[in-house]
């Protein structure tokens, strides 16, 4: 990094990784609120993503400063007004939820390790909280997993909003829009959803989870990745849409810069793995298979990543103050931090699934014993009442 590109591969990752982790605390608690029965398998695997991606995702901006002893000026002399000490807030008030939200559910599975004398057992007897099970405990989880729910919905929403604000309220060319809030959530979303499907095929096939992910886990999340592809290409084709009409020099010199200039390839590229791949890939039935479904979450990955350097480096690569262009090219000390944020999600993920159950048990249980009269009932509340039969005849009225 360096004049004028003074950002590069630690904001993309940043952007990136606090995308995906919209995967875990956002969908969960949205199929949580819709009572999508489901969930249940998916849920845990979806909220660790969110717990570890954040905490890597948090960093890079530290590391973006080189002097880390500074970030505590935030604190000290930080200023209202600025979006980077908003984030600062968002992201720890989402870290801490999201830590919440993924510890309050375990506690039952826990407890289950517990009396069956795993190892380390002092862990798990600390971290069950004394849990036995009983009626009223089981209200209070209810009733905290209910409220979290709530809370952690708005708090994901702002995160990725107030991170577009870093880009939005700058003046400059390919940044200042409107519509990057919406937008930056759509793609955190997006790459959020590709990102489970990854993992859920992973943990499938090494873990033989075949009984617990089944075909139509995959297939509710491959329609609802494609309808999120749409509406990322629908924001996308506005957003350079609006850019395209105004015809401002600046903007247009960023504008062809992407299209046709140096980052021409890298831009197609993403339009294609966000949008023809999915496209092709989900919309038939023939090859939205599980093959099918893994090449175009990754593809979707790939793209999402893409899109982060297509917003970050074109608009500092054509500065309006008198530096010269050029094409960044990211260093090796960058690239090596990139490779070891994916390595630390991994191992963290494989530390993960060493001590705890990347599947509710008790959720699934749950689900068993007491889902299918819960979805009966619901069903019959919101369906029309049975007409009385009719056994008269029409001259008797």
């Amino acid at each position: 990094m360096a004049q004028p590109v003074t950002w590069g591969f630690y904001i993309i990752n940043f952007v990136f990784f606090i995308g995906i982790s919209h995967a875990g605390t956002l969908i969960s608690a949205i199929l949580r609120l819709s009572k999508a029965e489901w969930r249940r398998p998916i849920t845990r695997m979806a909220e660790v993503i969110t717990a570890i991606v954040l905490a890597i995702g948090g960093l890079h901006p530290i590391l973006d400063l080189g002097r880390p002893d500074r970030m505590t000026h935030l604190f000290y002399n930080g200023r209202l007004q600025s979006p980077l000490l908003w984030d600062i807030v968002s992201i720890t008030a989402y870290f801490t939820a999201s830590t919440v939200y993924l510890f309050i559910p375990m506690i039952p599975d826990i407890a289950i390790l517990r009396d069956r004398g795993v190892k380390p057992r002092w862990l798990y007897e600390f971290l069950s909280w004394g849990w036995q099970g009983t009626e009223q405990q089981h209200k209070v989880l209810d009733r905290a997993m209910n409220i979290l729910m709530v809370v952690v919905i708005p708090i994901a929403i702002s995160v990725h909003t107030i991170i577009s604000y870093i880009f939005a309220m700058t003046v400059q060319p390919g940044w200042h829009s409107t519509i990057f809030g919406p937008y930056f959530v759509v793609g955190a979303i997006f790459s959020g959803i590709a990102a489970i499907l990854v993992l859920m095929i992973v943990f499938r096939k090494v873990f033989h989870l075949e009984r617990y992910l089944k075909l139509i886990h995959f297939n509710y999340l491959s329609v609802l990745l494609l309808v999120m592809s749409l509406l990322w290409f629908y924001f996308t084709f506005s957003e350079y849409l609006t850019g395209f009409y105004g015809h401002e020099p600046n903007e247009m010199r960023v504008f062809w810069y992407k299209f046709s200039g140096a980052y021409a390839p890298y831009f197609w590229t993403m339009v294609t793995c966000n949008f023809l791949v999915p496209l092709i890939l989900l919309s038939n039935r023939k090859t939205r298979t599980i093959p099918g479904i893994l090449i175009a979450s990754i593809s979707v990955i790939i793209g999402m990543w893409l899109e982060r350097l297509i917003i970050v480096v074109p608009s500092l690569a054509n500065p309006r103050l008198p530096y010269p262009t050029g094409v960044y090219i990211p260093s090796l000390t960058e690239w090596t931090m990139f490779l070891g944020g994916v390595s630390v999600f991994i191992l963290g993920y494989m530390m993960f699934a060493r001590f705890f159950p990347v599947i509710s048990i008790w959720e699934i249980q749950e689900g068993r014993q007491e889902s299918a009269k819960a979805v009966t009932e619901r069903i019959t509340s919101y369906m029309p009442d049975p007409q009385p039969r009719y056994t008269g005849s029409m001259e008797n009225e």
